[in-house]
């Protein structure tokens, strides 16, 4: 494929200030990556070089996104050689300032609309596929599994019979009828159909139910059993990046949460849906959903996560000395965010909250986010690590409801999550924990968490604000530890509204040294520090 006159009179090389795979650490200071725009006879290409081996982006597989001024993320999606199939990956780009940035970004745009206008002259005279948004971010092993999942009527049963979700969704939907009476709603992810039939039920002029898995055809099903609403409701099956609707919708409802609101990038079609459906201050059932997190302590959680590798301490299994492994499999165990039920007794500062807005975030707002932590803590006790929990609002004109899955509410399928720490913190009652929350999307549908949390000075020349310990992990939200299939919901008694679990009442095995330190810093602060 010859250069068009057009990219050779453009700019096609930049100097970036760094790059980084994602979720791994920026090129390193001393290096200029650089960014090059590139054309053989077979293909297009985007390359970063920074001393080492090249990363290559095929410009016709490739996205753009912008994540602030000076940022972006470029994102690739799958290619197949052979029989076997790679798919996406990302790089995030820091730019030196913000002229730079556009200039790349028009580059980029330049060169793919080339790209794609010469699509008919590929080789073998074959025409480049026209591929689903959805599609483009992830990978097709991890879409197969997440559409035949929720394609099995046992698993709709099970969310159906989460009284808080369903209950909650149906109130939202009739307490505000004024909302839905007579307006064309879309229920994005439909599933069972159930939430199309409550917007029927409160008056819709017409619902479109769209759904990708093969529970469209159950949808159908369901809603034909029910001939005075299912005149109102057309089940359309196809995700929500690909089917066209006759016409725009008032309101949008859907049911896009994941574990910690996030998990499996629904939020993102709920977005796309939005931008592509909604008329003009349109509503969305749901409007926004926060993320609360705080730290907690829970010496009994962590023992069991940690007893876990005990396995690998084996010298003589059959024979066979196990311990060269131990390390890595206690650092594997402490990778899986813990979904459970937990006591709020156990939180150890009051919670901070990241808040998305459906009506006005941005699909690639979505890929990375990060949260800066700060608490202080209420007790002197061990931080094991952040524990989270999610709700959303229903702004409805009439009535707004809150959905929430804290700690102490009724328990819902979502449960709570929480992400431990391989080495807990010691913290003093008043003491200042600072931090990030970092997550970032992958293909497969979910998200890499990485946690740092740390401990400020505490007592005599606190106000200089050093740091006296951290501690971090990084976790695959895609693969959590399930803890308990039926936990009991806990409640704040009256008497003790917010009594914090003390380790002291804990006998703690390891760590003898530090335990006596503790003891020693309770009594004397002061010489513990100096």
């Amino acid at each position: 494929m010859d250069v068009p006159q057009a990219r050779k009179s453009m700019q096609n090389e930049f100097t970036v200030a760094s790059i980084s795979h994602l979720s791994s650490s920026p090129s390193p200071p001393n290096l200029s990556p650089v960014a090059r725009f590139c054309s053989d006879s077979r293909v297009s290409e985007l390359r970063f070089e920074q001393g080492h081996e090249p990363v290559n982006f095929n410009l016709q597989t490739s996205q753009l996104y912008k994540l602030g001024p000076t940022e972006s993320v470029c994102i690739s999606e799958g290619s197949e050689t052979g029989k076997e199939t790679i798919y996406s990956r990302g790089i995030t780009i820091q730019f030196r300032n913000e002229e730079e940035s556009r200039s790349f970004h028009h580059a980029f745009e330049q060169c793919k609309k080339e790209v794609i206008a010469q699509g008919a002259n590929l080789p073998n005279g074959t025409a480049l596929e026209s591929k689903s948004k959805f599609d483009d971010k992830i990978e097709a092993s991890s879409a197969k599994m997440y559409f035949h999942y929720y394609g099995q009527l046992l698993h709709q049963q099970n969310m159906m019979q989460d009284y808080v979700r369903t209950g909650s969704y149906y109130a939202a939907v009739i307490e505000n009828r004024a909302d839905f009476a007579g307006r064309v709603v879309v229920d994005v992810g439909a599933g069972s159909g159930i939430l199309s039939l409550f917007a029927a039920q409160a008056g819709a002029k017409h619902v479109y139910a769209v759904e990708a898995s093969e529970m469209a055809e159950y949808a159908r099903k369901l809603i034909a059993g029910n001939p005075l609403l299912s005149q109102r409701i057309t089940v359309l099956k196809g995700k929500v990046e690909d089917v066209e609707l006759p016409e725009k919708a008032d309101i949008l409802i859907s049911e896009p949460m994941g574990t910690l609101l996030i998990n499996e990038r629904m939020l993102e079609s709920y977005v796309i849906a939005r931008d592509r459906f909604l008329v003009p201050n349109g509503k969305m059932f749901p409007t926004l959903g926060r993320i609360h997190m705080a730290p907690f302590s829970d010496e009994y959680l962590y023992i069991e996560i940690a007893n876990k590798a005990l396995f690998w301490q084996q010298q003589n299994y059959y024979g066979v000395d196990l311990t060269a492994l131990h390390g890595t499999a206690f650092q594997g165990y402490f990778s899986q965010p813990v979904v459970d039920a937990f006591d709020p007794r156990l939180l150890v500062a009051p919670a901070i909250s990241h808040v998305i807005n459906f009506t006005t975030v941005k699909e690639e707002d979505l890929y990375e986010i990060n949260v800066p932590l700060k608490y202080t803590s209420s007790v002197g006790t061990r931080i094991h690590g952040l524990a989270c929990w999610f709700d959303v609002l229903f702004d409805g004109s009439t009535v707004q409801r809150w959905l929430t899955t804290a700690p102490g509410a009724p328990t819902t399928h979502w449960y709570q999550l929480r992400c431990v720490l391989s080495q807990p913190l010691y913290v003093m009652p008043g003491q200042e924990i600072v931090g990030h929350l970092h997550m970032i999307a992958h293909s497969a549908q979910s998200y890499t968490i990485n946690l740092t949390m740390s401990v400020k000075m505490w007592g005599p020349g606190a106000e200089q604000g050093g740091i006296l310990q951290t501690s971090s992990c990084k976790l695959d939200l895609k693969e959590p530890y399930y803890r308990m299939s039926q936990p009991q919901a806990y409640s704040l008694t009256q008497d003790q509204p917010n009594q914090l679990l003390q380790t002291q009442d804990i006998q703690i095995q390891p760590d003898e040294e530090v335990s006596e330190l503790m003891q020693q810093a309770m009594k004397d602060p002061v010489s513990v520090l100096h």
